[in-house]
């Protein structure tokens, strides 16, 4: 399993956290010294390419169904991702889905002053041409801004989902029209419940990115991170984990109890970043540290994860079936 060379060499930054890295000054800008250790959290968050789109992307990345995701939550959510900004985090996922516009709603906030530091990534749930286009509207107007980096196809499930989207009057092809017009970027794929039936996605159609779930149990049921993950690597495709911690589902007294080796098992396959939903400061805050921190896990102790999970890999795998 392969390793960019800039996540081994990268300065250790145990006193920004504590000086307040990026916090901004009472003017609302950042001053000299804020600024400077700003620049140094950016430059020790380690990176990896987001495949044949060449972006270096955070080795960890900002999930939006959690505290961003909430009514009534607006400060709380502002502050997580202005923060993660701060941090080096420079991919920001969310969805229409997710709090029924809420969580795109609170990152406009933040996006519009702040689009240049971040990789965008929303969705559309809609298989077809016209509600593609409506619901992406409607994201742009929420998020504040004028294009979308990445456009993904939501939640792929079943075999009809593909044959829709990719049909004549898909979403693929709204999408497409989107790019060439320069509101999109990139077009991805999506899913946590059936690697087959995003394998099928991704060899009918060249996608740029493809979000996937993998984490110490995958192994065990439906594996994505065999034949999916495998097809990806050899498209170039970016490859986005997520799922990490299965809703905290991972986490057993008598299993994996430790954050640090739920992310570091995904880091150490040959990802782009893994996809994490934060619900509040210290949570973020931890995760990045274990992205700087990390060093690749031995085949071992990759092994020995997984087996600690084959007790409860109902749990760490809940979303892939009705069980």
């Amino acid at each position: 399993m392969g390793n960019n060379q800039d996540r081994r060499n990268f300065l250790k930054t145990g006193f920004v956290t504590a000086t307040g890295i990026g916090v901004l000054s009472q003017t609302g800008t950042f001053t000299n010294t804020e600024k400077l250790l700003a620049d140094v959290a950016r430059s020790t968050m380690p990176k990896r390419k987001l495949g044949k789109t060449g972006f270096n992307v955070s080795l960890f990345s900002l999930g939006s169904g959690s505290t961003t995701a909430q009514v009534g939550q607006r400060e709380n959510a502002i502050e997580i991702i202005n923060r993660a900004l701060d941090l080096g985090v420079n991919y920001i996922a969310t969805a229409p889905t997710y709090g029924n516009g809420v969580s795109e709603t609170n990152i406009g906030l933040v996006v519009r002053e702040r689009r240049d530091e971040v990789f965008l990534a929303t969705k559309t749930q809609d298989r077809s041409y016209d509600g593609t286009l409506r619901l992406f509207e409607d994201s742009l107007n929420r998020l504040q801004t004028d294009y979308i980096d990445l456009y993904q196809i939501h939640g792929v499930r079943v075999e009809v989902d593909i044959i829709s989207a990719l049909g004549r009057n898909g979403a693929v092809r709204a999408i497409e029209r989107l790019r060439d017009e320069g509101a999109v970027r990139y077009i991805g794929i999506t899913g946590h419940r059936n690697p087959d039936v995003l394998l099928r996605g991704i060899s009918e159609y060249d996608f740029d990115t493809i979000l996937m779930t993998l984490n110490a149990g995958d192994i065990h049921y439906k594996p994505f991170q065999k034949k999916l993950l495998r097809s990806a690597i050899e498209k170039d495709m970016g490859i986005i984990a997520m799922k990490v911690a299965a809703q905290g589902r991972i986490f057993q007294d008598n299993g994996i109890t430790s954050m640090a080796d739920a992310l570091g098992y995904v880091f150490s396959f040959p990802v782009s970043t893994a996809n994490v939903g934060i619900a509040t400061i210290n949570e973020l805050e931890e995760n990045v540290r274990i992205a700087r921190d990390f060093t690749e896990f031995s085949q071992q102790k990759l092994a020995n994860l997984e087996q600690l999970t084959k007790s409860y890999y109902h749990e760490s795998n809940f979303f892939k079936i009705d069980w």
